[in-house]
């Protein structure tokens, strides 16, 4: 081995591990330093729970609508998890369309592609980081769930009554946890009838895991039983489904990175070759099938992802 090929070697076991301290230091203490509870944190600045209930409530824009559309709307909203006003949710697309349509006039001439564009964009940016935030808080409140059964099974156990039990999950554990269930022993506790909360708590978080909760306490309240077995039972299985989750993300991982990466590839390469030859595509700006292949080009890659993502995601 000759001195070039060391140096190399350290060259690349020192920028692993400044990526690697970098991340620690940057992300991982961050995420720590986020493990709070929202519900513990309201009840200190309010003394009423019913007033701590509706302020976690409208924070997370929960509303029950008569209208079908707009109910699942609403759920979608309050399952990002983040405080979202109607009025801030139409500020922040008007600004990202508006941005989004001056960059585009710049390489594109203002016209009615660009508008189109500018608007597919904008759904789209909103919509997928709206998606990203309720998948990774699912997430979270999937890798906790387990935990929280194992609180109230040991509480069930010991003579605490269903409700007191929950109560322990919201003041021990961290959010997303321990809000969720905080606000159920608040719904049982003002008189909500327990399968009503439980459905409140599913729509509230969207994990699908929670149904068989909502399933077992339900039937072992209306027909009696050992809450305790049922509720260790259930551990393990969303435990064994936790591992067979993972298993199929990471066999899955390769297909969405090709999604995203073929998604991006065409908008990346426009950037690139106008910044590196700003005249490139002069010639044909004014050509009037312009406009269809650009429709052509979006409807094939929104088809292509459509394709890509029932690949990729399918149920278990």
């Amino acid at each position: 081995m000759n001195d070039l090929t060391i140096v190399v070697a350290l060259i690349f076991a020192a920028a692993t591990l400044t990526v690697y301290a970098i991340y620690w230091i940057v992300f991982v203490s961050r995420r720590e330093q986020r493990l709070f509870n929202r519900r513990l944190e309201l009840s200190k600045s309010l003394d009423n729970p019913s007033a701590v209930l509706e302020t976690l409530r409208e924070e997370r824009s929960f509303s029950n609508f008569s209208n079908p559309a707009l109910l699942k709307l609403s759920d979608w909203l309050s399952q990002t998890g983040i405080p979202i006003k109607p009025r801030s949710l139409g500020l922040s697309f008007l600004i990202l369309y508006l941005v989004l349509s001056a960059l585009l006039s710049i390489f594109l001439g203002f016209g009615l592609a660009t508008i189109a564009l500018a608007l597919v964009a904008t759904v789209a940016i909103m919509v997928f980081a709206l998606s990203y935030l309720r998948s990774r808080r699912i997430f979270n409140f999937a890798e906790q769930l387990p935990d929280a059964i194992d609180i109230i099974t040991r509480g069930v156990r010991a003579g605490l009554p269903f409700s007191s039990s929950v109560t322990l999950v919201a003041r021990e554990m961290a959010d997303p946890v321990a809000t969720e269930f905080g606000m159920l022993a608040d719904e049982i506790a003002f008189g909500l009838d327990l399968r009503s909360a439980l459905d409140n708590l599913y729509r509230r978080v969207g994990q699908e895991d929670l149904l068989f909760l909502t399933v077992a306490v339900s039937i072992q309240s209306q027909t009696g039983g050992n809450l305790g077995e049922i509720l260790s039972r259930l551990s393990k299985l969303m435990r064994s489904r936790s591992k067979m989750r993972l298993k199929i993300n990471a066999l899955s991982a390769e297909g969405r990175l090709s999604a995203v990466a073929l998604t991006l590839l065409p908008f990346a390469l426009f950037l690139i070759i106008n910044f590196l030859s700003p005249a490139y595509y002069s010639t044909v700006r004014g050509n009037a099938l312009l406009e269809p292949a650009i429709y052509l080009g979006l409807s094939l890659l929104v088809v292509g992802n459509i394709i890509m993502y029932r690949m990729v995601h399918f149920k278990y």
